[in-house]
């Protein structure tokens, strides 16, 4: 009987460590943080970036776009991967700031965005810019 209870007991402990939230992707920021200015000049057109993989829950993901650095004006296409040191523009009482960036992303791209523990957006990033996209 006691070690029926004591096999119960560490099985429940195995199960409940399971259910324990996720590590951040990103680390606590420390001091104040960095925001752009003002939007950055849009770059002219380029190269196409190269696939990268980034690793996401344990998993190894090909993505077509690492975005790393100021995010504001740019396209974007098929999986985009957004990085933990992105800069954006401050904002005041909403988080849109993406209000006044020229930030194109296709229909049907997937955004993995770090600093929300890597979850995946299909529907765009509209809480970020004001712009209501529900049909």
């Amino acid at each position: 009987m006691k070690s029926r209870l004591a096999s119960l007991l560490a099985l429940s402990t195995v199960l409940l460590a399971g259910c324990q939230p996720p590590a951040p992707v990103c680390p606590t920021p420390t001091g104040a943080r960095q925001y752009l200015a003002e939007p950055p000049a849009q770059a002219p057109p380029g190269p196409s970036p190269l696939p990268a993989q980034v690793v996401i829950g344990g998993r190894t993901l090909h993505v077509d776009k690492v975005v790393a650095g100021p995010l504001c004006n740019d396209t974007w296409s098929g999986t985009v991967y957004v990085t933990c040191d992105v800069q954006v523009l401050e904002w005041k009482d909403r988080p849109t700031f993406l209000k006044d960036c020229n930030l194109v992303i296709e229909p049907g791209t997937v955004v993995y965005v770090a600093a929300h523990n890597d979850a995946a957006y299909y529907n765009g990033c509209s809480c970020h810019t004001g712009v209501d996209v529900t049909p």
